[in-house]
């Protein structure tokens, strides 16, 4: 078996993910252990099971009905993988690591797997640092996040912890600003400096902040809203966000 060269352990216990782009991310990552295909046979199977033979993993053939049954129906694209648990960091560890300022996305209670993937797709793709979610009330990562997240989770830095308003603390002692997304907040997401040390802060589904959580960030911004609907989904709220983030950022890199 092929370990993740990341400081942390991973988490001793095991899990299955499923999907092209899923599986293919996480052997890059080195995280798979088994592997499961169905008679499907294409360039990107061809490529998972290249991956595989080099990095010696027991691959092994069966009905599709295997995979259903192991996915309980899921779009699963004929690969099944065992994997290693994402490694888990502190939160001084994902501040650390970063080789520019800061970029940290906070998740206040975000317990839908679905939204949990696609924000760790779009964090992935903006250049965020890590992740820092609840222990509690939080989406699993499993396979419905590894598929909704596109391959993402492989690389996905994850702080999990116990309370969220004390790690807001430690990333102000460690020199984060903390901004929080809050519907009705006076200040625009395009007025935050996003150049400097930052962790977006993102409230559950329909609820957003809790109060305490609400009440710690440095500073509350607002998306603004022109349609009948006066709410985003909070992936999709996270992708704006970061994205904006990610401009700053590159506009200041090139102005140098």
């Amino acid at each position: 078996m092929v370990v993740h060269p990341a400081t942390p352990m991973p988490h001793p216990c095991g899990m299955q993910i499923y999907g092209l782009n899923p599986v293919l991310e996480a052997l890059r990552a080195g995280r798979v252990s088994a592997l499961k295909v169905s008679s499907r046979d294409d360039r990107r199977v061809r490529e998972a099971l290249s991956l595989a033979s080099r990095l010696r993993i027991r691959v092994e053939r069966v009905d599709q009905a295997v995979l259903d049954r192991l996915t309980r129906g899921a779009v699963h694209q004929g690969l099944v993988a065992d994997c290693e648990e994402t490694a888990r960091y502190s939160v001084a560890e994902i501040v650390g690591r970063a080789r520019v300022a800061p970029l940290v996305v906070v998740l206040d209670g975000v317990e839908d797997p679905q939204n949990l993937g696609a924000i760790l797709r779009a964090a992935d793709a903006a250049g965020v640092d890590g992740v820092i979610r609840q222990t509690r009330h939080a989406a699993p990562l499993g396979g419905v996040a590894a598929k909704a997240s596109a391959g993402a989770l492989a690389h996905a830095r994850i702080a999990e912890v116990v309370n969220i308003t004390r790690a807001l603390e430690e990333l102000k002692t460690l020199g984060v600003w903390t901004v929080g997304l809050a519907a009705g907040a006076s200040m625009l997401y395009t007025d935050v400096d996003f150049r400097q040390p930052t962790a977006v802060v993102l409230g559950a589904e329909g609820t957003g902040l809790r109060r305490l959580v609400h009440d710690r960030c440095d500073l509350l911004a607002s998306i603004p809203m022109r349609g009948h609907v006066m709410s985003l989904n909070v992936a999709v709220a996270a992708g704006v966000v970061l994205f904006e983030a990610l401009r700053q950022r590159e506009s200041t890199r090139s102005s140098r």
